[in-house]
């Protein structure tokens, strides 16, 4: 029998909640919705994550090259031009955001 990993308690409360898990959306919702002009203008100076990542000389348009972007300069970045301390922060707290919203 396959052991499940253990969830959090926000994860476990959007699901008593019947919201998709934060792991749900990672895998579903577009880096559009996910870091909406909402999310962006709160965070930055920014009303969307392509004029985010064109200030910073980077390309992605999906989460698998989101993800190849990580590291030193990328983090710097979202220090530089945003309210977040690493990108990891970032991208919890647009997930967190998201996972929130009362679902269509």
């Amino acid at each position: 029998m396959r052991k499940q990993k253990p969830i959090s308690f926000e994860e476990l409360l959007l699901e008593l909640q019947g919201k998709k898990t934060v792991e749900e959306d990672n895998k579903l919702v577009s880096l559009d919705l996910l870091f909406n002009e909402a999310f962006m203008s709160k965070c930055s100076s920014f009303k969307s994550f392509d004029e985010f990542l064109q200030k910073g000389n980077f390309a992605a348009k999906s989460h698998e090259e989101i993800n190849n972007l990580h590291g030193e300069l990328f983090d710097r970045h979202v220090v530089r031009e945003t309210s977040f301390e690493n990108w990891q922060s970032m991208l919890d707290a647009a997930k967190m955001e998201y996972a929130a919203k009362p679902l269509a």
